[in-house]
Order: C-alpha cells, then sequence, then structure tokens
C-alpha cells in the first residue's frame, strides 16, 4: 500500500487500512472494528491541511462515495451536503441552483468536513469562515452512535463542533446557510507599503472583502477589494486570454520559476520580489463570487498562519516587518492579510474576537523552520492563534490560554470519543491525550 501523503508534502502516514465506505452503516462498522481493536480511525479529505490533523494511523477511510447535495430548503435559506464533497463541487452545483455560500477561503479543493474542521476562513463579511456558515451536521461518535444537532437545539455539541479538528467524530452531513446567488466586483490595485497600511482600515470599512499583500524586501503591496452586487446581467468576467495571461501563465507558471530560482539562489530573492512588485498592475473584473474568491494554485508551498486581535493587527504586521528586515532571511512569498468578524464556535481562531490573519509561505523545497519559528515568536506575544490546518509548534498547555473555551471543548471530545478512535500525533499534541 502506497503512503498517504498531503498535498505539501510535509505529513506522510502509512494507514493499516483504506476503506471508502458508501454509507453510515459501513462508517459505523469501520468505527466499532477500532474501538474493539484498540486501533485508530481518520476521515480523510484532499490532504490541504499543512499539519497532520488528518494524517491516519490505522485505518484511513476515504470519503469518496460521500459526495454531493441531499436537501435544500429554499425557505430556511440552506443546502444539507454530505460531508466529502470538494468545495468547488459544490459551489458548481450551488450556482446551477442559484445559489452561493456567503463567503469562502481562496482554495475550493478542500472537501467541506476538512474546511469547516479546521476553520477555514475567508476575509471580510458578515461571517468568514465556512464553520460559521453551519446551521446542523450530523456526526458518527467514538461509540458509533449517528447524532445530529442544529442551530436550533443549541446543544454543547454544536457549540464546539463546528470547529471540530476531526476528534469528535466523522462528519457524514452539514448543512449549510445559503443566500440567492450573487457576484463581486473585484478592484486590484498595486500599493507601496506605507500607503497600503494607512489605507487598510478605511479599505476594510469601505469594502466587503479586503485581502493585502506584502512582498518582502520590498515596498510593494496588492490590495485586492471585492464588492457584493446582485446584479449578474452586468457582470464583466475575465476573458480566456486575460485569466490566462494573469492566472495561469504569471501567477502560476512564471511565479513557478521565479520561486524555483529563489530557493536554489537566495541571494537573488530581494530582486526578484522587487521585479514581481513592479509588474504588478491594476485590474477591476466581476464574476460569480465563487470564482472571485478562489484561485487555481499550481505553485506548492509550505504555510503558517495566525490570527490576532484585529485591533492588533497592524502593529503586529509591522513587527513581522521589522523583524524580516533585520534578518538573513530570504522569502520569496507575499505575507497574505486578512480579517474576520468575531464568531461563536470554541476553537475558531475568531472565537470570541474580531481577527487579522497573517499568512507566511515558503516554496515546499525551501526550509520554513528559521523563518516560521522566528515570526511565530512574535505573534506569541499579540495574543496569536495558529491555524489549525497550517504549520506551527503551538502544544496544549499554551492553547488552552488563548481559548477561554478550550476546557468546553475538551469535556464534549471526552464525552464523544472516550477512547479515542479519532486521535493521531498531531490531535494529542494540540488537546492532549
Amino acid at each position: 500500500m502506497a503512503p498517504w501523503t498531503n498535498w505539501a508534502g510535509t505529513e506522510t502516514a502509512e494507514p493499516e487500512r483504506v476503506v471508502a465506505p458508501h454509507d453510515v452503516r459501513e462508517i459505523v462498522e469501520e468505527i466499532e472494528r477500532a474501538r474493539t481493536r484498540g486501533r485508530t480511525v481518520k476521515m480523510m479529505g484532499t490532504g490541504h491541511s499543512f499539519t497532520g490533523i488528518s494524517a491516519p494511523v490505522d485505518t484511513m477511510v476515504r470519503p469518496d462515495h460521500l459526495a454531493g447535495i441531499v436537501a435544500v430548503d429554499r425557505d430556511a435559506m440552506t443546502v444539507t451536503v454530505r460531508a466529502g464533497t470538494p468545495l468547488h463541487v459544490l459551489n458548481e452545483q450551488l450556482t446551477v441552483l442559484g445559489l452561493s455560500l456567503h463567503n469562502m477561503g481562496d482554495i475550493a479543493e478542500q472537501t467541506l468536513a476538512g474546511a469547516t474542521s479546521t476553520g477555514t476562513h475567508g476575509t471580510g463579511g458578515r461571517v468568514a469562515s465556512l464553520s460559521a456558515q453551519i446551521e446542523g451536521f450530523t456526526i458518527i461518535s467514538g461509540q458509533g452512535e449517528e447524532i445530529t444537532v442544529s442551530r436550533a437545539g443549541a446543544s454543547d455539541l454544536f457549540a464546539v463542533g463546528r470547529v471540530g479538528l476531526g476528534a469528535l467524530g466523522i462528519l457524514t452531513e452539514l448543512t449549510v446557510k445559503v443566500e440567492p446567488l450573487f457576484a463581486l466586483e473585484a478592484h486590484e490595485q498595486p500599493m507601496t507599503w506605507d500607503t497600503a497600511l494607512a489605507a487598510y482600515d478605511e479599505l476594510t470599512s469601505d469594502h466587503d472583502h479586503v485581502d493585502l499583500y506584502w512582498f518582502p524586501h520590498t515596498e510593494h503591496a496588492l490590495a485586492k477589494v471585492y464588492d457584493r452586487r446582485t446584479d449578474l446581467d452586468g457582470i464583466r468576467p475575465l476573458g480566456r486570454w486575460k485569466h490566462w495571461l494573469d492566472d495561469e501563465l504569471l501567477s502560476n507558471t512564471l511565479f513557478g520559476l521565479i520561486t524555483t530560482l529563489g530557493t536554489r539562489a537566495p541571494g537573488a530573492v530581494p530582486v526578484l520580489n522587487g521585479l514581481s512588485g513592479r509588474a504588478l498592475s491594476e485590474r477591476r473584473f466581476s464574476d460569480i463570487a465563487h470564482r472571485v474568491f478562489t484561485a487555481t494554485r499550481r505553485v506548492r508551498f509550505k504555510e503558517m498562519e495566525y490570527a490576532v486581535p484585529r485591533e492588533v493587527g497592524l502593529e503586529a504586521l509591522r513587527e513581522v516587518r521589522r523583524v524580516i528586515d533585520a534578518s538573513t532571511w530570504r522569502i520569496g512569498f507575499p505575507v497574505e492579510v486578512r480579517t474576520t468578524p468575531a464568531d461563536d464556535i470554541a476553537l475558531s481562531t475568531a472565537s470570541g474576537r474580531e481577527s487579522m490573519y497573517l499568512a507566511f509561505h515558503v516554496p515546499t523545497g525551501a526550509d520554513h523552520t528559521d523563518y516560521f519559528t522566528g515570526v511565530e515568536d512574535v505573534l506569541r506575544h499579540f495574543e496569536g492563534r495558529p491555524h489549525w490546518g497550517k504549520m506551527h509548534t503551538r502544544t496544549a498547555g499554551e492553547l488552552s490560554a488563548l481559548y477561554p473555551r478550550f476546557g468546553e471543548f475538551l469535556a464534549v471530545r471526552d464525552a464523544l470519543d472516550p477512547d479515542r478512535v479519532f486521535t493521531n500525533p498531531y490531535l494529542r499534541s494540540v488537546l492532549g491525550d
């Protein structure tokens, strides 16, 4: 049996058993089989987490047959979806139905269960994470019990399980809030570092969604602002040629060559970043929301992302830059900056506080250790919470101090999975035994 490897190549595993169940009954059988043998079960997504959060140890459950929309409630404006549905498939199915998710991250390859379990988020909006758009879900516990909860039921499981880390059970269905199909008007504009930071609060106040990129070792930044529109007749998508030029040739092919060169010759990175920054150009377009939110990523990378309180976010970003400028690191990927409203999910990185997210990347072939460790040291001082699916070194003792409801999550875990059927080394590290 071939070893399992995640998308970035940062995690590998060699499960003893691989299954692809067709229904709940087969999932329950696998859980009971593992529990009676003192083994573990892990439901896989598409491997887009950079941590070992979904790495299987004993039995790997593939979601191949657990995809698709099963119900649409237009009165409640919700859809119920099988947990293994890839986001890009869900988006296209919703478009056919004339529906949209309120917000998304910039990658649509994950399964719905994987994205919500790790707290995947976008930027801006009324809610930013996919988890906060959940209205209910069905999960199979460590004792093989099928449990369905909803927002209306106000249960402890609903309160914590929307970001469940895969530690509470195997999700089989999720009911998510949707809205009538809408488009986004996009405006992408190069800025200097000083201009971007000075304008950031105004941008986030005036626009629905804002995404900012800074190119290390330079003064170059790129601001992307998106505004909602319900008038679909007048949208102006990128033409086929412009899409290929900007998003395939420049953002993937050429960027891949630049990062490869920077990995082999780190001393050239500041010059390469400067060239990339000067090559940025302003553009405007509009399209169906998910086609604007998401992008194709062909250049593979390793990523660390931290959420800090929104009120100290720009201060934290400035301190990160100070440390980068004072170091000998050569960082070929932009630093990404996003903001989200607070939510009410126990282990969401935005739990109880409006947040700013700072994301750091290196090519898969580069050594990330010094860079990520140095930045992580900075963000500790700003009460930073690491994204559960992205690289970090925080452990249960530190994380429990960052989340006031950490104990609430552990209590639900003890009730649903007392035998730790769903654990693995990563979960033992961040949650304890």
